[in-house]
């Protein structure tokens, strides 16, 4: 199987020039990064193929020995180009402290992550519904406006990092100087100071509240699925970004019916002269009932299938199937007028029954 043209990967022609190559690639990346995209291993595999067509293209050299020979080969062709790395560190994390760590301005840290439960009904799960959740979470202070700092001031600058929230040291070692950075003890990272705490949450930047969201809760929903609700989770302390809240779904137990995948199974009980006889059932659907046409001698365990009379299909179109189990229902008493019947109808029908003494025609005592 031959290898992709690693300008189809990225989209781009043959004479695109590094500025063009350098702006799709990072448009790309964010496109696919497997933090944008829940883990989709399908984005996953397509962020790598970018990734590596990137690693090449980017650099002179190893995109001079791709064009001529259509491979990556000759001097600088290892499994990252040193260009490439950089860009992707420059992207996610913000740029390079120099060899041996990463540097960039830190500044207010986004909050953690939350989780809240919700219950639903099957009907519900199977076509969507709108819900309004009440969360007590921490939220950016009223008073501050979340910047930590009493009203009428504002931080200011760290002087120990300069505003980088970070401190970098430089070694000498074999390998030449080496570059460590780490956050600023004095101001925490945050690369500024508060000199007046606020007064309603003391300089953190966040208070307590309970508030109501209002969530869109898709059709086709599982029982046990989580749904993702990116900055809905609590406030970033002095300033920073909300965290994500994770809403874990319970869909209650329906009596009616049995799931399976996006398919409802029902059962219908008729008795045995009806399941002989014939008849029709109602039976319930997640909208209006639907009447079963019992066919005369109908057979315990008989399957009636309703289409489309299900679940939804979760991001899809159409609907799952509704299908109607039949159980005959056999009497384990029966009075004598119904045994006389029966028992003339066996007689007709020339098969043997037992005995009026025991089994199912035994009488009732009197009392």
């Amino acid at each position: 199987m031959s290898s992709p043209d690693l300008y189809e990967v990225l989209g781009v022609e043959r004479d695109v020039s590094p500025e063009e190559l350098k702006r799709v690639y990072r448009r790309l990346a964010r496109q696919y990064h497997p933090d944008a995209n829940d883990g989709d291993p399908q984005a996953e595999a397509r962020f790598k193929e970018i990734s590596q067509a990137y690693e090449i293209l980017s650099d002179p050299e190893r995109r001079a020995n791709y064009d001529r020979f259509g491979s990556d080969a000759g001097p600088g062709a290892g499994p990252f180009g040193a260009g490439s790395v950089q860009d992707i560190f420059d992207m996610f994390f913000g740029g390079m402290g120099g060899m041996g760590g990463m540097g960039g301005r830190r500044g207010p840290q986004p909050g953690p992550d939350a989780e809240v439960s919700v219950e639903i009904e099957l009907a519900e799960a199977a076509f969507g519904v709108t819900r309004e959740i009440t969360v007590t979470l921490p939220q950016h202070c009223t008073t501050c406006a979340g910047s930590g700092s009493a009203p009428g001031t504002t931080p200011v600058t760290c002087s120990e990092c300069g505003g980088s929230g970070e401190v970098r040291r430089v070694r000498n070692s074999i390998l030449g100087q080496m570059v460590t950075s780490t956050p600023c003890h004095r101001c925490g990272g945050y690369g500024t100071r508060i000199e007046s705490p606020c007064p309603s949450c003391r300089g953190d930047g966040r208070e307590t509240v309970t508030s109501t969201l209002t969530i869109q809760i898709p059709a086709g929903v599982e029982d046990g699925s989580t749904m993702r609700l990116a900055d809905r989770g609590p406030a970033g302390p002095r300033g920073g970004p909300n965290g994500r809240l994770f809403v874990h779904l319970r869909v209650r137990p329906d009596e009616r019916f049995e799931r399976e995948g996006d398919d409802l199974h029902h059962v219908a009980h008729v008795a045995f002269t009806q399941a002989a006889l014939g008849t029709t059932v109602e039976v319930p659907t997640l909208e209006e009932p639907v009447t079963v046409e019992v066919a005369p001698g109908s057979a315990n365990g008989t399957v009636h299938r309703f289409r489309h009379a299900g679940v939804t299909h979760l991001h899809g179109r159409g609907r799952g199937d509704l299908y109607v189990h039949l159980v005959v229902d056999v009497p384990t008493e029966l009075d004598e007028t119904s045994t006389r019947l029966l028992r003339e109808l066996a007689a007709h029908r020339g098969e043997s029954v037992a005995e009026p003494s025991g089994g199912l025609f035994r009488r009732r005592s009197k009392r």
